[in-house]
């Protein structure tokens, strides 16, 4: 008989101990480098250093992601009101490096996240997804995942949903490997940095007709 894969995997338990390696790794090793890039984000946008904002996690459930903050506060008196008018050169370049992320690693010590995992989206998405896309809440989510390895943020939303439902069904030690190694790769060549003809992404508005015609389960 097929393995469920949204059950439970023995896997699953070594991952949160490889994850909690991996994190306090990276936040012993690399306390040097992420106090200079709180300092420069401190002299570039003030305070707060670090973004925070409510995700989905582990089964739709809600936590708070932290971030090195790449953008301006809004500020409608100066034209600080869309994600390109917010977004600095530093936070250009923290993005574009993907320095921004490391304070994700303290999530991934928490038990909010994981190294490799699907990425965690906006709260209001949730409610828009289908059946079969809401399954990439079945995993903790990542830092990094199949679908920034295989477009990031160029992809269009039905093929990153896509690459996270493959990696809930997939999910293993050598995928994972697999994806830590190539994620080294996008983030020396800078692909896939943002959507095309947007300063970060394109906002997910909900699934197309020939979704929902697909998915007799699924509901609005």
């Amino acid at each position: 008989m097929a393995e469920d894969p949204d059950t439970p995997r023995p896997y699953d338990r070594w991952k949160r101990l490889l994850d909690v390696v991996g994190a306090l790794l990276v936040l012993v090793l690399g306390a040097p480098l992420m106090a200079l890039v709180a300092l420069v984000v401190l002299i570039a946008h003030g305070r707060p250093v670090l973004f925070r904002h409510k995700r989905p996690g582990l089964h739709g459930e809600l936590f708070e992601m932290v971030k090195f903050r790449t953008m301006r506060h809004p500020d409608p008196d100066r034209g600080l009101v869309t994600d390109a008018q917010r977004l600095t050169p530093v936070g250009r370049w923290l993005r574009a490096s993907s320095l921004d992320e490391l304070p994700e690693f303290w999530n991934v010590l928490r038990g909010e996240m994981s190294v490799v995992g699907p990425r965690p989206h906006l709260v209001q998405y949730l409610d828009l997804y289908s059946p079969e896309q809401a399954r990439r809440h079945d995993v903790r989510p990542g830092i990094t995942g199949l679908a920034q390895v295989r477009g990031r943020n160029a992809l269009e939303w039905q093929a990153k949903f896509a690459h996270d439902v493959e990696y809930v069904d997939r999910r293993s030690l050598l995928l994972d490997l697999k994806i830590v190694l190539a994620t080294v790769w996008v983030v020396v060549s800078r692909q896939g940095i943002s959507a095309p003809g947007a300063a970060t992404w394109h906002e997910f508005t909900g699934n197309p007709p020939s979704v929902a015609e697909a998915d007799p389960a699924y509901r609005r």
